[in-house]
C-alpha cells in the first residue's frame, strides 16, 4: 500500500487522494518531530518570559485584547475549540474529513505551531486507525480559516463530539476507545494551532483538482466520439493550427483528440467533407475543442499549483520561528488563494460542461446531425412513438444552466464577522463546495455525451471507429446496450457516470492511447 510522508514541505494532490480515498497509511520522518520539539520548546520559553502572544495569553478575533492568565490558558484552548464547533448541515464525506485531517497534520509538521509532539502523533493516530470526525459542511467564512469545520474536527481529537469508526457514528470518546488512541489533553497555543488555518476548503480543492484532471480526460475522449459521430473536420486538430497558438493546454488536447481517432473512417479532411457534404469546417462545438478544452487544462494546472502551495504551507496564527525565538501574528489562515482558485476552476469546468452540452444538442438534432435520425432513435421505430434520446439533452441543458448559476465567484463576497474585528473573509469553503458540485454537474455531462455518442456510433456503424474511441464505446457497452425503443435513461446515465468518475473509460483507453 502507498504511503504518504507528511514532512510540511512535499505533498502533492495525488497523495491526498491515496489517504483520503485509499487509505494510505501516513508516515512521519523523525526530523519532522525535531523540527515540533524545537518549535514548543521556543513558545514554552516565551510564555515563561510573560510576552503577550495572541491565543495563548490573550482572548480570540475581538477578544484579543483581553489577558489571560498562564492558570486559565489551558481552559482557554478547549474553550475555543467547544464554541467555535458550530457547524451546521450535513456531514462532509469521509474523503474530505482525511483530507483535511491529513492536510492539518501536515501543517503542523512544518514546526511552525508550537505543538507538542504529541499533538501531531494522535492527529496521525487518528488517520491510520480511521476514527474520523463527523463534520457538518457549513459555517466556514474562510478566515480566519475553517474555524468551524476544523473545530469540529479537534472535537474527537479531545475525545468529545461525534466520529465514525468502522461504519459507525458514535461519540468520539468511545471511537478513540476502541481505536486505542488516548483522548488528547491541550495545552496553550494547541486548540489555536489546530483550528485555524484553510485545511477543509483546501482538502476539498485537492480532490477537486484530483477529478478535474480525470474529467478533461473523459471529455476529450467523449468529445472525439462525437466527433466522429458527426462526421468532423479534422483538420482543426492538426498540429501546425497548435503550435501557432501556443498554449500547452491546447496542444495536448488537440494531441489526444488525434490519437483518439487515428484510423477512424468516420472522420474527413475539409477538402473531402467539402465534396462529399458541402462544408469545409465545422460548428464551433467541434472545431474548437481544443482551444476550450485547452483553457481548462490550463486552468486546472494554475489551480493545482496554488492547491499544492496552500497544502504545504503554515496557515495558523500565531507562528513561532524557533531559530529567531520570535512567535509572530499575521494572516495565513486567509484563503483567498484557495477562494480564487475555485472560483476559476468553477467556471473552468462550467466552460466544459457547457460545450459538451452543445455536441449533445448536435448529435440529436436532425437538422445538424449530418444524416443522423432525429434523437438518435432508428428509422425502424415508428417517429413519434420513440422519443428516443431526447430528454437526455433536457438533463444536460439543466445541468449546464445550474452550473453557470453555481459558477458566480464566491471570493468577491465577503461578510464582516467577529465583531468587524475580521473584516474582510475569504469565502474559500463556499467556492470550494461550489467547484465541487460543478465537478459533479459536469460529470454527468459528459456521461450524458457518452450516452448519445455511442448511439450515433451505433448508426454509423462502430467499426469504423478510431484506435482510442473503439475502446471507450466498448468500455460504456459493457455496461450500457444501444437503445432499441424507449426506455428509462436515468440508469444508463447514473451506470456511464460511475465510469466517468471512476476513471474507468480513461484506464482502459490509456492501455492503447496515451493521454497527457
Amino acid at each position: 500500500m502507498r504511503e504518504a510522508c507528511v514532512n510540511g514541505e512535499s505533498l502533492r494532490v495525488e497523495d491526498v487522494v491515496a489517504v483520503a480515498r485509499n487509505f494510505a497509511q501516513v508516515k512521519v520522518p523523525p526530523s519532522v518531530f525535531e523540527k515540533v520539539g524545537f518549535s514548543r520548546e521556543v513558545l514554552e520559553k516565551l510564555v515563561e518570559f510573560n510576552e503577550t502572544i495572541y491565543g495563548v495569553n490573550t482572548g480570540f478575533g475581538a477578544l484579543g485584547n483581553v489577558r489571560i492568565s498562564r492558570e486559565d490558558a489551558e481552559k482557554l484552548q478547549v474553550n475555543l475549540i467547544r464554541s467555535h464547533s458550530a457547524g451546521v448541515g450535513k456531514p462532509l464525506g469521509l474523503d474530505v474529513v482525511r483530507a483535511m485531517m491529513l492536510l492539518r497534520a501536515n501543517t503542523l509538521a512544518k514546526g511552525y505551531s508550537g505543538v507538542r509532539i504529541e499533538v501531531l502523533e494522535r492527529l496521525v493516530d487518528m488517520l491510520n486507525k480511521r476514527v474520523h470526525p463527523v463534520i457538518p459542511e457549513k459555517g466556514s467564512v474562510g478566515a480566519s480559516g475553517d474555524l468551524a469545520p476544523l473545530s469540529h474536527m479537534v472535537l474527537v481529537l479531545m475525545g468529545e463530539g461525534k466520529a465514525e469508526y468502522k461504519g459507525k457514528v458514535m461519540d468520539g470518546k468511545e471511537a478513540l476507545a476502541k481505536a486505542g488512541i488516548k483522548p488528547l489533553k491541550l495545552r496553550f497555543k494547541e486548540g489555536v494551532a489546530l483550528n485555524n488555518g484553510t485545511q477543509m476548503a483546501t482538502a476539498i480543492a485537492a480532490l477537486n483538482v484530483h477529478d478535474a484532471e480525470n474529467l478533461v480526460k473523459n471529455a476529450e475522449i467523449a468529445a472525439a466520439l462525437s466527433l466522429e459521430a458527426l462526421h468532423g473536420v479534422i483538420d482543426a486538430f492538426k498540429e501546425p493550427i497548435h503550435r501557432a497558438k501556443p498554449y500547452l493546454g491546447q496542444f495536448l488536447s488537440a494531441r489526444n483528440v488525434r490519437l483518439l481517432v487515428e484510423g477512424s473512417k468516420l472522420v474527413l479532411d475539409g477538402k473531402t467533407a467539402t465534396q462529399k457534404l458541402g462544408y469545409p469546417q465545422d460548428p464551433y462545438c467541434l472545431r474548437c475543442i481544443p482551444q476550450v478544452f485547452g483553457a481548462v487544462r490550463d486552468s486546472i494546472a494554475y489551480v493545482k499549483r496554488v492547491v499544492e502551495i496552500e497544502m504545504n504551507s503554515a496557515t495558523d496564527n500565531p507562528l513561532v520561528f524557533g531559530d529567531e525565538t520570535l512567535c509572530i501574528s499575521g494572516g495565513n489562515f486567509h484563503g483567498e488563494h484557495i477562494a480564487i482558485a475555485m472560483d476559476l476552476l468553477g467556471i473552468a469546468l462550467s466552460c466544459l460542461g457547457n460545450i459538451s452540452e452543445r455536441r449533445i444538442a448536435m448529435l440529436l438534432d436532425e437538422k445538424l446531425n449530418r444524416g443522423l435520425p432525429a434523437f438518435l432513435i432508428s428509422e425502424k421505430s415508428k417517429k413519434g412513438i420513440n422519443s428516443g434520446l431526447m430528454l437526455a439533452q433536457y438533463t444536460a441543458a439543466a445541468l449546464a444552466s445550474e452550473n453557470k448559476v453555481l459558477a458566480h465567484p464566491a471570493s468577491v463576497d465577503s461578510i464582516p464577522t467577529s465583531a468587524n474585528f475580521e473584516d474582510f473573509v475569504s469565502m474559500a469553503p463556499n467556492a470550494a463546495r461550489k467547484a465541487m458540485e460543478i465537478l459533479k454537474n459536469s460529470q454527468y455531462i459528459v456521461a450524458i455525451e457518452f450516452l448519445c455518442a455511442c448511439q450515433a456510433v451505433d448508426l454509423r456503424g462502430p467499426e469504423k471507429l478510431g484506435k482510442g474511441t473503439k475502446v471507450a464505446y466498448s468500455v460504456v457497452r459493457k455496461v450500457v446496450p444501444k437503445v432499441e425503443e424507449d426506455r428509462v435513461l436515468s440508469g444508463d446515465i447514473e451506470k456511464i457516470f460511475q465510469l466517468v468518475r471512476q476513471g474507468r473509460i480513461v484506464d482502459e483507453v490509456e492501455k492503447c492511447v496515451k493521454l497527457l
